[in-house]
């Protein structure tokens, strides 16, 4: 059983490998052959280039992990040992949980006389096959039961920075077979995919634009059908990652499934607390995320469709009545919902997310109607919860109980969603008010809540607590969003 020591830190500076002779031969083979740019089994001479991306150590032994960014390639080595030294690469195409199709690749032991060793070069990814993958270097010392291995690492192949390294590395996370995420849930996959999709347009990698289609044709029929379900957010999140796709490709089916979206949720509209969406269909409680994704929604719609007026009837008439709801508060944060016996503000958690819509809804209502209030009350509310030190503990965002790791399997997603809607107010106001709150979370996740992977955890001042699709995505909706 292999014992992994992780590796936590950034090693931006390479320590060549050794240089033995002769050529090193796996004794391993993988279970195929990959070959992109190059095929696996290539000579680390052949290199042109040598980054180490991470490193352990055990029983007195260096191991490293050395990176060819040009050929998106590695390598393993060895050094401060002695002959019978065992080293190899493990690659994984599900982000570091399993690696069966890339146990011990090119396992080779140190020869007599040397101190050091090292494998061929094995390629990360497996372009044919649209397998993300990552790399890790392993060793084991002569006649030691002990096995140490790096962190897992990349060359920057479609990572060439912060933004695109993030959307690699949710990538990792994407289920070819069911168009989804893996390790999150059905809405938090929306929001995965139009991360995708806004990195696709602010980085102008479009590897990945792929998964637009997969997920649109592999979930189109599931649930209720163009992806209505019985929970009106779930359905809004999705009308609003295919107005993303829409935006993207010009494909009029994604805007036709927007449509369907936004219908859907109409239909439950009603006079109950004066109007207002409910947050399903077995109409139990009127709350904030529903209604607002309900305004963002209809208001993209009418900026989308020639000679609207329906959609941005519904839009308007929705912001009139979540502004009058009384689930702003009175220091211009949003709480949960209402009460439905008494249709007062209820008083529940300030979750992050419940303050970015309504920035994002506002952003393109004001577009559809030229009311310059619609900014003066989003700058307001904006400026409420970027200033909120509840919100923002030493000046870094955190949702309400994520420090104990509360929050469940949505609360990661939420600050993302903060980010992200943040952003587009920022995009819509002339003196871009926010940038700097921007940057500072990006740069703080960046520096404290980040592997050698690029894997992101829930705490974006750190530190690291563990890896999912859902805080992935809070992590590339933060990269995309931070100037």
């Amino acid at each position: 059983m292999h014992i992994l020591v992780p590796l936590l830190t950034f090693v931006l500076a390479a320590t060549p490998a050794p240089t033995p002779t002769p050529t090193p031969t796996p004794s391993a083979a993988p279970l195929a052959t990959i070959c992109n740019k190059y095929c696996d089994a290539r000579d680390p001479a052949s290199s042109p280039g040598d980054r180490e991306g991470a490193s352990a150590g055990v029983g007195g032994r260096r191991i490293s992990l050395h990176l060819d960014d040009g050929d998106a390639m590695g390598w393993a080595a060895i050094t401060g040992g002695a002959a019978g030294d065992h080293v190899w690469l493990d690659r994984s195409f599900d982000a570091g949980r399993t690696w069966a199709s890339g146990s011990k690749l090119g396992d080779t032991a140190t020869p007599a006389g040397a101190t050091g060793w090292r494998t061929l070069m094995y390629n990360a990814d497996d372009w044919a096959n649209r397998g993300v993958g990552l790399l890790r270097a392993c060793g084991q010392p002569a006649g030691s039961g002990s096995i140490a291995c790096t962190g897992w690492a990349r060359p920057t192949w479609n990572a060439w920075d912060r933004r695109t390294a993030a959307a690699t590395a949710l990538m990792e996370r994407y289920n070819l077979g069911t168009g989804l995420f893996d390790t999150t849930g059905w809405w938090n996959s929306a929001n995965a995919l139009t991360a995708l999709i806004d990195n696709v347009r602010i980085s102008g990698m479009g590897s990945y634009r792929y998964a637009i289609d997969t997920t649109y044709t592999k979930n189109l029929s599931a649930q209720g059908g163009s992806f209505r379900n019985d929970y009106l957010d779930d359905t809004g999140w999705w009308g609003l990652a295919w107005v993303d796709a829409y935006d993207l490709t010009g494909d009029s089916r994604y805007l036709t499934t927007a449509r369907a979206d936004a219908d859907h949720m109409y239909a439950y509209w009603d006079g109950v607390c004066g109007g207002g969406v409910w947050w399903s269909t077995s109409r139990t409680y009127k709350n904030a995320i529903p209604n607002s994704l309900y305004v963002q929604l209809n208001a993209a719609l009418h900026n989308r469709i020639p000679g609207d007026t329906a959609y941005l009837a519904r839009a308007r008439a929705g912001w009139s009545w979540f502004s009058g709801s009384g689930m702003i508060n009175g220091s211009n944060l949003v709480n949960d919902g209402l009460t439905t016996s008494t249709c007062a503000n209820n008083g529940q958690a300030v979750w992050s997310y419940n303050q970015g819509v309504p920035l994002a809804a506002l952003a393109e209502l004001h577009r559809a109607t030229g009311d310059a209030a619609l900014l003066t009350k989003a700058r307001a509310m904006a400026n409420a919860s970027t200033a909120n030190g509840a919100l923002n503990p030493g000046g870094i965002l955190r949702d309400p109980g994520e420090a104990a790791g509360g929050g469940g399997a949505d609360g990661p997603t939420f600050k993302g969603v903060y980010a992200r809607d943040l952003a587009v107010l920022n995009a819509a106001l002339p003196d871009r008010p926010y940038t700097a709150y921007l940057q500072r979370q990006a740069n703080s996740a960046y520096a404290t809540d980040r592997t050698s992977a690029d894997a992101y955890g829930l705490l974006w001042a750190g530190p690291f607590d563990q890896a999912d699709a859902a805080r992935q995505q809070s992590a590339l909706d933060l990269m995309n969003a931070a100037p």
